[in-house]
């Protein structure tokens, strides 16, 4: 579902798909995977929503600080996670939801931060993105945000590994098109963290975006790296107005 929501800086013909073309991953899966989303008495993804909704109480770190201390209850993070990757001016640096709640757990509970990937941040990070479900994606690029945005915009066209192939080749020329057994998609990042059916468990978009370096045989790099997170953010301007659709279930 595409929503209306604010472009700070360019127009959907920008992103190279007219706006009336506009589709969200969940368009090129099967409709049984579509429903299987729809419904979160069957979405696997749930179970790590739920799993957040235990850890956000939990206390932590010498004070016995939990997610909730600050925050109140989950649902006090509506509308937060359509606005990531942001800067953050105390730390000088784009973050995304992952870590931005890796630095919460370190500055503000003092307690051993969740890695990358980890179920325990996957788990957080399905739970305060699910609280969005069904807003529109709405990231700043202008500001402090535009060196970061030129990043992405410059990893997405930009060819990669032995197969010299870039993001924009596969996924605003040839979306709709066959590959091997795949629909290619858009390439939107709205549904993240999502459980994929090929993995059988849930990933981050940075374990999405390392595959895709994988499969064109290129070295990627690492999850949570700054790299990653600028290509997120130009990925989330891509997908400006999608609605959030965490837990999305993927192929």
């Amino acid at each position: 579902m595409l929503l209306l929501a604010p472009c700070a800086a360019a127009s959907a013909q920008d992103r190279g798909i007219p706006a009336e073309d506009i589709k969200s991953g969940k368009a090129f899966v099967s409709r049984e995977t579509q429903e299987q989303q729809d419904d979160l008495t069957d979405n696997p993804g749930m179970l790590w929503v739920e799993r957040g909704g235990e850890l956000w109480k939990e206390p932590a770190g010498p004070e016995g600080k939990s997610c909730a201390s600050c925050h109140g209850a989950p649902e006090s993070m509506k509308g937060v996670a359509p606005r990531y990757p942001l800067v953050d001016e105390k730390l000088g640096r784009l973050v995304n939801l992952e870590t931005r709640i890796q630095a919460c757990v370190a500055q503000h509970q003092q307690a051993l931060v969740p890695p990358y990937e980890s179920q325990e941040l996957l788990a957080l990070t399905s739970l305060v993105a699910h609280q969005s479900r069904g807003l529109p994606m709405s990231v700043k690029i202008d500001g402090s945000a535009a060196p970061f945005f030129a990043q992405g915009d410059k990893l997405f066209h930009e060819k990669q590994g032995h197969l010299d192939l870039s993001c924009a080749q596969c996924h605003v020329e040839n979306w709709g098109k066959r590959l091997r057994t795949e629909t290619l998609s858009q390439g939107y990042a709205n549904g993240f963290p999502a459980y994929r059916l090929e993995w059988q468990t849930l990933g981050s978009s940075h374990r999405r975006l390392r595959a895709c370096f994988q499969g064109v045989r290129a070295e990627p790099f690492a999850a949570g790296s700054p790299e990653f997170i600028a290509l997120e953010l130009y990925l989330a301007w891509r997908g400006q107005g999608l609605a959030i659709e965490t837990p999305a279930v993927r192929r």
